[in-house]
């Protein structure tokens, strides 16, 4: 698009020389011959480039001058003079003027500084577009954005900055950041006076600010050293961002990941779950109790991974694998020379647990002394190492677990009264597998995934023949049973889908023994439930379990038949 010029000349012959000049060079010419004549050029037409006569008839040209930079700044305004002297130049310089040309005008001084004129607009409109970027991002962005010079004076701020970090209009008269930092931690203070000195890019993560009537923002500060154009240091700028719905966002998906080894969503899973999450953070000694293999080891796993404990260790004991002696030693270390065999110095595991949390498993399997010496430890939290006087002091979250019930063991005096109210404060009670057998496909799928993994098999799911069986079977051995079956099957399984050939034994048998019974009459029923009886001597579990019903039914089934058992 060619540029756009207004030549401002009393004199016609003027105006017909620049027209011819320019016009040939590509430029859309316009001419006026005063004052009132160019300014209804410049109501209807923006033009790049004026040529203004200093002296003309009525109004001057330093007028003209004026009104032009009023309404368009960036127009570029060469002076045309006949007279030239250091006053009219320097008052035309001061009003805006690019240059000026004496008469009589020489075609190649136009042509050069029409030409520089033009260089300078473009500049000039790039400088302003860039500016007006500037100011829609700083005015429209929504981090906080804070300028500040080499002395910690506010320069420039945004409107998100002021609402991030509680500033007002009035705070800038002030003109330091240190003093209008006032109800919170100050971390931007901190991060533009380590820019000012290191003149370093600096970032922080996850900043608590505590305003006031305010609830706690979570925010990240970096900032930049600011350098001009002679590379001269002049200040800093900091960017501060909102973070508090992410950063709660990751600590939810975080607190969810505790929770993905314990596969279910059953009512009694998400129970747990949120026991877990309530007491996790609660210095308390907790009492896991479930059957073997219902994943009690899991659960104390997430309470570690869940808890402010969670940098700290997690060390696990199995108490009903260990003798008394190696259990003493095993627990609280010994010295050397203690006993035969102690060569060395040896730490225990509730010195290695110190920080975190100690997992005592099978707890209902001590001695009575060993006993009476836990329940020393979990009330002092020290103790002495074997073969020695001195006290050691640690900080240990106690986590038990056993398969027995306690509370009877206390009624036959086989357990301490004291230690199981001090084991009981909080009691994580595991459902076997057959009171949740909702979460038998989900179990299913995650070991199917888990074995895929292992074994590097592309194996997609089991049959509906195995999803009747599974869902029948009473699960003795909780989940460990349904892994280890599952993991059988994996072994002998080389296609897409697990069939009951591929399942242990037992229960290929237990299929037979379903398909068949579905087909009895109760006579037949009868005399099933009596073989079943006579191939178990008896075992009223184990015959439930190979016609793959629960105890209370083959009870009631019992007495409807009048079975001797």
């Amino acid at each position: 698009m060619p540029m756009k010029i207004l030549v401002v000349d009393d004199e016609e012959s003027i105006r017909f020389t620049f027209r011819s000049f320019l016009t040939e060079e590509g430029y859309e010419i316009v001419t006026a011959k005063n004052y009132e004549e160019a300014v209804t050029f410049l109501a209807e037409t923006t033009f790049d480039l004026l040529f203004i006569d200093i002296i003309m008839e009525g109004k001057t040209g330093i007028d003209l001058l004026r009104t032009v930079k009023k309404g368009n700044p960036n127009a570029q305004v060469i002076i045309i003079t006949g007279a030239p002297s250091v006053d009219t130049a320097a008052e035309a310089l001061r009003h805006g003027a690019q240059d000026y040309l004496v008469k009589p005008v020489r075609q190649g001084d136009l042509l050069r500084v029409a030409r520089f004129a033009f260089r300078q607009k473009q500049l000039s409109d790039e400088k302003d577009r860039c500016r007006s970027n500037m100011e829609a991002i700083f005015k429209n962005v929504r981090d906080g954005i804070i300028t500040v010079n080499a002395q910690m004076g506010v320069v420039d701020l945004n409107d998100a900055a002021m609402r991030l970090c509680g500033f007002k209009k009035e705070d800038l008269i002030s003109g330091s950041l240190e003093t209008m930092i006032s109800g919170c931690g100050g971390a931007c203070v901190d991060v533009a006076k380590e820019i000012l000195s290191t003149r370093k890019a600096v970032e922080l993560r996850h900043v608590e600010c505590h305003l006031q009537n305010k609830n706690k923002q979570i925010v990240s500060i970096s900032g930049s050293p600011l350098i001009d154009h002679m590379d001269r240091f002049t200040g800093c700028v900091m960017v501060v961002r909102d973070e508090t719905r992410l950063f709660h966002l990751e600590q939810n998906i975080k607190d969810n990941r505790v929770f993905d080894p314990l596969v279910g969503v059953s009512m009694q899973m998400q129970k747990i779950k949120k026991t877990i999450k309530e007491l996790a953070d609660v210095q308390t000694t907790v009492l896991i109790i479930g059957e073997s293999g219902t994943g009690k080891e899991l659960i104390v796993e997430a309470i570690h991974a869940a808890g402010d404990r969670r940098d700290g260790p997690l060390v696990k004991v199995n108490c009903g694998a260990l003798a008394d002696s190696i259990l003493e030693s095993e627990l609280f270390g010994h010295v050397q020379g203690a006993f035969t065999g102690a060569v060395n110095d040896k730490i225990g595991r509730f010195q290695l647990a110190d920080g975190g949390i100690i997992f005592l498993d099978e707890i209902g399997d001590i001695s009575a002394k060993m006993q009476l010496q836990l329940l020393r430890v979990i009330e002092t939290m020290s103790f002495e190492r074997v073969g020695s006087s001195i006290a050691d002091q640690v900080d240990v979250r106690v986590v038990a677990a056993t398969n027995r019930d306690l509370a009877e063991a206390v009624d036959y005096g086989s357990f301490r009264k004291d230690l199981y109210y001090r084991l009981n404060v909080v009691q994580l009670k595991i459902p076997p597998l057959r009171e949740r057998k909702d979460d038998l496909p989900l179990l299913t799928n995650h070991m199917i995934e888990k074995f895929n993994r292992k074994f590097g098999k592309k194996i997609k799911a089991i049959s509906s023949d195995i999803e009747k069986l599974f869902s029948l079977h009473s699960w003795p051995g909780n989940v460990r049973e349904l892994e280890n079956t599952l993991e059988h099957a994996f072994i002998l399984c080389n296609q897409n889908v697990i069939t009951v050939s591929h399942l242990p034994l037992e229960f290929q048998n237990q299929s037979k023994a379903v398909n068949n019974y579905k087909l009895l009459d109760e006579d037949s029923e009868a005399q099933s439930i009596e073989e079943a009886l006579e191939k178990t001597g008896g075992n009223k579990a184990k015959a439930a379990r190979l016609l793959s019903m629960s105890r209370r039914t083959i009870y009631r089934k019992i007495d409807k038949y009048n079975i001797d058992g």
